[in-house]
């Protein structure tokens, strides 16, 4: 009688569980289509920008990406003004050579070369904005990482959706390209961690902290705004400067906004498994606050909503394998509702990503472990570079 009861215990509880699995699920596909519906683009056909604009492009070891960059920001239109700041970053591969040979004498384009680490306090990155920054005089900054691919119209629209927004920073979603399997697994994420968890539209009038999202391979900023606050050296120490200094500018009571790049930008941040997981594990451990608590919590969710369900639409039975198929279901919607954010054309790696997802969350989840692991024990590294824990 004892093990019928703790039998019929169990099960009730598996109930219980998928079914607020599924509902969380179904929750966050339902804020996946509302996004779908509402997050603005970046304008196809957008008008000359008069202003002065300056694209800052920090660079260590990015002999082989930078070039592809620096042609396309030559090739830019609607900017007459426009400006672009290398700086090569104490690399070693031969960047600012590979820069130059891209410039090819446009007088447009400056490389800087620096051989000083960073100050105590500062990380790499950071550093290298703010030295671009002060280099730099132009009523819109723009900072671009190296492996940003643009549109020829892409400055220009950003700094028009700038102006439009009235936001002091706009940060243009570029398509996260994904070629390999560990790409396609985990590099969606990206995008589906707040399209299928914040109504943009909502949070872009908002100056609550809690509800700022950015991109810090396109940021867009008011020149005034940024230094206004102390430009990157507000955010010297951070593993997550893009969301922090937007954080920064929402607190002095200053809007910022997210719109999806669409056709005008796109990037592929890591070429395989190896270089994937090391470029997540240097930061991924503060996404959720310092302390373990914030991390446990969101893990604990993400289980039950992305986990839980599949796994009962397989061993499930009744009402509860239907829960399970209905949280399954919703999960996959949710996932290429966030994909076709970043490009309307979705391909069959999208899709089966998509029926991968619980795959990916425990990809993620295992990610967030070691780079809380990594912290820990002091081992956080960034392009040969030791980094400060925090």
């Amino acid at each position: 009688m004892l093990n019928a009861r703790v039998v019929r215990a169990l099960n009730a509880s598996a109930a219980t569980a998928t079914r607020i699995g599924a509902a969380t699920a179904l929750l966050g596909c339902g804020v996946a289509l509302f996004n779908r519906a509402t997050v603005r683009r970046l304008p196809v056909d957008p008008t000359t920008t008069i202003e002065s604009v300056t694209v800052c492009i920090p660079a260590r070891d990015e002999a082989q990406r930078l070039p592809g960059l620096i042609d396309d920001l030559r090739g830019q239109v609607g900017v007459p003004q426009l400006r672009v700041l290398i700086l090569d970053d104490a690399s070693s591969d031969g960047t600012e050579a590979a820069a130059l040979a891209a410039i090819a004498s446009d007088p447009r384009c400056t490389v800087v070369r620096s051989e000083a680490e960073p100050a105590p306090g500062w990380t790499g990155k950071t550093a290298a904005c703010a030295r671009l920054a002060e280099l730099a005089d132009a009523a819109v900054l723009i900072f671009l990482d190296a492996d940003v691919r643009l549109a020829p119209t892409a400055i220009a629209a950003a700094v028009t959706e700038l102006r439009h927004s009235e936001a002091a920073l706009l940060s243009p979603w570029p398509y996260q390209v994904a070629e390999s399997l560990a790409e396609a697994l985990v590099q969606p994420l990206l995008c589906w961690s707040w399209a299928a968890s914040l109504p943009i539209a909502v949070a872009n009038r908002s100056r609550r902290r809690s509800t700022a999202v950015a991109c810090g391979q396109f940021l867009v900023f008011d020149a005034a705004a940024y230094h206004a606050i102390g430009a990157h050296a507000a955010v010297a120490a951070s593993p997550t400067e893009d969301l922090d200094i937007a954080r920064a500018l929402r607190r002095s009571d200053r809007r910022t906004a997210l719109v999806a790049a669409g056709r005008s930008a796109s990037t592929r941040m890591y070429r395989d498994a190896a270089e994937l997981e090391t470029g997540y594990t240097r930061w991924l451990w503060s996404a959720y606050g310092a302390t373990t608590i914030g991390g446990a919590a969101v893990g604990a969710v993400a289980a039950l909503a992305y986990c839980v369900p599949p796994l009962a639409a397989i061993g499930g039975r009744g009402s509860t394998r239907t829960a399970g198929l209905l949280g399954y279901s919703a999960a996959v919607a949710s996932r290429l509702l966030a994909r076709s954010l970043e490009s309307t054309t979705l391909t069959r790696t999208d899709l089966l990503a998509a029926l991968a997802h619980p795959i990916s969350m425990a990809a993620y989840l295992r990610l967030y472990s070691h780079s809380r692991r990594a912290r820990h024990t002091n081992t956080l590294t960034w392009k040969s570079r030791h980094l400060s824990p925090g």
